[in-house]
């Protein structure tokens, strides 16, 4: 079996029955006539793709691919699993709900890579894959014999996609790394938090999910190559690389040769563009534009702001952003947060919005109204929450079709779907191939592992 250390080396610290976007039940009308006119079946329909990692980067890489029609099979350590199951608390009957946000749409296959005959049945799997996905620490997957050139030789046209935490060269190749590390080394951290205070980390496993989404990108860019091409493609993705593209404002501050600090939920180059305290609360305000900042001071009935030499333009109003801000928390101490968003927002149309808990978050009407929250079925716990994907085609389906899978569960189904009779699975079983226990011999699941 593969152990912890061997599979976790690039993720985050450790620290409708049918969902399917499809599903109109929720939506507004609008939403409901785009997806009505979707006749395309789902874009990734009929590609397969062999999921070796844990944690989050491949993890949601692969969701994303599973949300747009592939078959994802995740090949899971026999026993244990993804580590990510393991996350919590909290966990609901055993199962993280972690484990859920990055395993929905997936089928699950235990294999133990240190038997040769589980590594000849992966191979044989490998043969119909189109996509392998890995997030080894450069070198594993030689040791464990899943290595782009000995997986191409069972299948010269796959996409190998090898992720890491700082990619497959370089004097920090051999090194593990986890999103806390990737967010300090990228940057990220020392222009996040208050100015007077220690950097803090971003309150998700951000550069986990900005690696994924390149990882994704890659995959299907890979598969439009190789639709023209005929030919695979071996795909090297360091987390560290793929978080400096994300830097922007940041990074264009340096190549311009000014210093980047932290400030809060300030600017460096807006102006006002940060959270303020009202009556009861908080509220963001986002002035990109003199026009903006004319409508907001209106909005604010303070004329004599955008007449001060101080707050005149973009420029003037970052340079003198301290007094900005007493002035219009000033103001805005006089209403509440929903009295502001009505006045602000809604009636004057500036960029303007509340700070929601998580909870408000997946609650508000907006998402309700996309039907982005929606539920799916779960063979053990009933109905489970789903946060859906949000790209929503005209002529294309979308959606979760799968619940997070038990460990186990497709072992049987994912063999017999590719033309192995119930006998031959029996023998994998014996050999050990899916662990040290046999499937049940008359289900899918391995529900009491």
């Amino acid at each position: 079996m593969t152990s912890p250390s061997d599979t976790d080396a690039s993720d985050t610290d450790a620290s409708d029955t049918d969902a399917s976007n499809t599903d109109a039940s929720n939506t507004d009308a609008s939403d409901t006539e785009t997806r009505a006119s979707a006749s395309g079946g789902k874009i990734l329909e009929g590609v397969t793709v062999l999921d070796l990692s844990t944690f989050v980067t491949g993890g949601f890489c692969s969701a994303m691919l599973a949300n747009q029609g592939a078959e994802v099979v995740k090949i899971e350590q026999p026993g244990y699993g993804d580590a990510v199951r393991h996350s919590g608390p909290p966990f609901i009957k055993g199962e993280s709900p972690y484990y859920w946000s990055l395993s929905y749409g997936k089928k699950s296959l235990e294999l133990d890579l240190k038997n040769d005959d589980a590594k000849e049945a992966l191979y044989e799997l490998v043969e119909e894959a189109d996509i392998f996905i890995q997030n080894f620490r450069p070198g594993t997957a030689e040791r464990l014999d899943v290595d782009y050139d000995t997986l191409t030789e069972h299948n010269e046209d796959l996409i190998y996609l090898a992720i890491s935490a700082f990619g497959q060269t370089g004097p920090w190749r051999e090194r593990s790394g986890y999103d806390l590390l990737i967010q300090g080394m990228s940057g990220i951290m020392s222009v996040t938090g208050e100015a007077d205070r220690q950097p803090v980390k971003v309150g998700l496993p951000m550069t986990d999910l900005i690696t994924a989404m390149w990882a994704a990108f890659g995959a299907t860019t890979a598969l439009y190559r190789r639709e023209r091409t005929g030919e695979g493609e071996y795909i090297d993705l360091g987390m560290l690389e793929a978080t400096l593209p994300w830097l922007t404002k940041q990074a264009g501050m340096v190549f311009a040769g000014e210093e980047t600090k932290r400030m809060g939920t300030k600017d460096p180059v807006l102006a006002p563009y940060q959270t303020f305290e009202t009556k009861d609360g908080f509220i963001n305000i986002c002035i990109l534009n003199e026009k903006l900042w004319g409508e907001l001071c209106e909005a604010l009935d303070r004329p004599d702001l955008p007449a001060d030499d101080r707050f005149e333009q973009n420029a003037d109003r970052v340079e003198h952003l301290d007094e900005l801000e007493a002035e219009i928390e000033a103001t805005l101490a006089d209403k509440t947060t929903d009295e502001w968003i009505e006045v602000i927002a809604e009636d004057a149309g500036v960029p303007a919005g509340p700070v929601y808990s998580v909870e408000e978050a997946l609650n508000s009407p907006q998402i309700e109204a996309r039907g982005t929250v929606t539920e799916i079925e779960h063979p053990e716990l009933g109905e489970v929450p789903v946060i859906e994907h949000p790209l929503k085609f005209r002529n294309a389906e979308s959606g979760f079709e799968l619940p997070p899978p038990l460990l186990g569960e497709h072992n049987r189904e994912v063999f017999r779907e590719r033309g192995y009779s119930e006998a031959e699975i029996d023998r994998l079983a014996e050999l050990g191939v899916f662990g040290d226990d046999p499937d049940d011999a008359d289900g899918d699941a391995n529900a009491d592992d």
